[in-house]
């Protein structure tokens, strides 16, 4: 059986301000944004080429049975990956995304990354992985799903 991550429910302090800065400076597209039970706002954003979203939510941790309830801001380490991320940078700064400058670490690939965090504080970083400009993830997992999962 396949357990696949699709979606993360982000705390944000103001779901139409997140939902703005997602789809206008970091450039996800928004999925749902809708009630989608009384009282239960859900406005859903994937980045473009992702399977895995982001959830916003006024009640979304009301669903949750967790002990605590995570404050807006406190998730850090959240990571998207880009073949190229000099153009990755380019194309968000056209946006107007406040975004560190690429930097890299080792010539290996992976090991490029750049840094901004969303209004409340969440932080991100992206990571180049020029691989994937010919390998694609969905594309592998396709082919390792074929071959029975090994």
């Amino acid at each position: 059986m396949d357990f696949t991550l699709e979606v993360i429910p982000l705390p944000v302090s103001d779901i139409d301000r997140a939902r703005d800065f997602y789809r206008d400076k970091v450039g996800f597209h928004v999925d749902i944004d809708q009630e989608v039970m009384p009282g239960m706002r859900i406005v859903q954003l994937t980045p473009p080429g992702s399977g895995c979203s982001i959830a916003l939510g006024d009640s979304i941790w009301d669903m949750t049975k967790g002990e605590t309830v995570p404050e807006p801001g406190s998730y850090q380490g959240l990571q998207l990956c880009v073949a190229d991320i000099k153009a990755a940078h380019a194309e968000l700064v056209e946006r107007g995304l406040d975004i560190s400058e690429p930097v890299q670490y080792t010539p290996d690939d992976g090991a490029t990354f750049m840094y901004f965090k969303d209004p409340d504080g969440n932080g991100w970083s992206i990571q180049e992985y020029r691989r994937r400009a010919t390998e694609p993830l969905h594309q592998l997992l396709t082919e390792l799903s074929n071959k029975g999962g090994q």
